[in-house]
């Protein structure tokens, strides 16, 4: 998991204290540094608050609902994340090694585009719905897939969605193309709380033990591979996806356009974030 320093937007891979332009190195500014640091730190606790109440009402959703099967991760869950982590660095690795990074950063691109329209979708969805008008001319939908054939049909996808979803839908996937065509700072921070605050909701420990158990393995996880090898810092170098928080250090010398940035990983969100949840669930009951 990433902690937070400074990284320049034409080459995420240039981190420091300075940005560097034209061989000359300009350092940040005292304020401007506050001035990140700070919106990083409320960044931070936002998806974690909100995250944590939409944790609360998540559950009891799934313990009202009959045939929803309760979710949460469980002591082996917790045990092999770190595995499965680790499979996936080290895959992420050897294909950056073997193919090449522009093309793999395309497919990731397209990847959590998706994934950051549908995530954006499922957070600003009762946002927008209290948005509209009444008058609204709103319309229900019913999707359904099934595979097989007579008696043995099963659903593959049994979903229901109206028009104001597909208003919610619309306006996330223009986030989502002003990402993919600008790759602004902002656009990679609504993608980025987004998954934070789902990844709060979703991600449901069922006892402090798990918890335990899954900060141990990634704590672990973190020493073998950021300090044992440099596995961890080729991918972070090459990896181009909205996976972490950025605020510029220069907001006020340069405004939006700024190019020297401070980071917060995503990880260092979510996995505090899923303990508050869990407390919060706790104190609910």
């Amino acid at each position: 998991m990433a902690n937070a320093e400074n990284i320049s937007l034409p080459d995420l891979a240039e981190t420091g204290p300075e940005v560097t332009i034209n061989g000359t190195k300009i350092p940040s500014t005292p304020e401007g540094m506050a001035v990140a640091y700070s919106s990083l730190v409320l960044m931070a606790l936002l998806p974690i608050f909100f995250g944590a109440f939409r944790s609360v009402k998540h559950h009891q959703e799934q313990k009202n609902d009959e045939n929803a099967q309760l979710e949460t991760m469980t002591h082996r869950d917790a045990a092999m994340f770190p595995i499965y982590a680790s499979c996936a660095l080290f895959g992420l690795y050897v294909f950056f090694q073997i193919f090449s990074k522009e093309h793999i950063n395309l497919l990731l691109t397209g990847y959590f585009f998706f994934l950051g329209v549908l995530a954006l979708a499922h957070i600003l969805g009762p946002v927008v719905n209290s948005l509209l008008p009444a008058a609204f001319p709103n319309r229900k939908y019913h999707l359904k897939f099934f595979e097989g054939d007579g008696e043995i049909m099963e659903d593959v996808i049994d979903y229901q969605f109206d028009r104001r979803d597909l208003v919610t839908l619309a306006i996330c996937g223009l986030t989502g193309v002003w990402y993919l065509w600008k790759k602004h700072w902002i656009a990679n921070n609504l993608f980025g709380l987004a998954f934070s605050v789902n990844g709060v909701e979703l991600l449901q420990l069922n006892s402090v033990l798990t918890g335990c158990i899954l900060l141990g393995g990634l704590f672990i996880y973190d020493i073998f591979w950021v300090f044992g090898t440099n596995v961890m810092v080729t991918v972070a170098k090459s990896f181009e996806a909205p996976i972490k928080l950025v605020f510029p250090q220069d907001l006020l010398e340069k405004g939006l356009d700024s190019s020297n940035f401070a980071m917060l990983g995503l990880g260092d969100i979510v996995i505090p974030g899923i303990f508050i949840a869990l407390l919060l669930r706790f104190d609910c009951r």
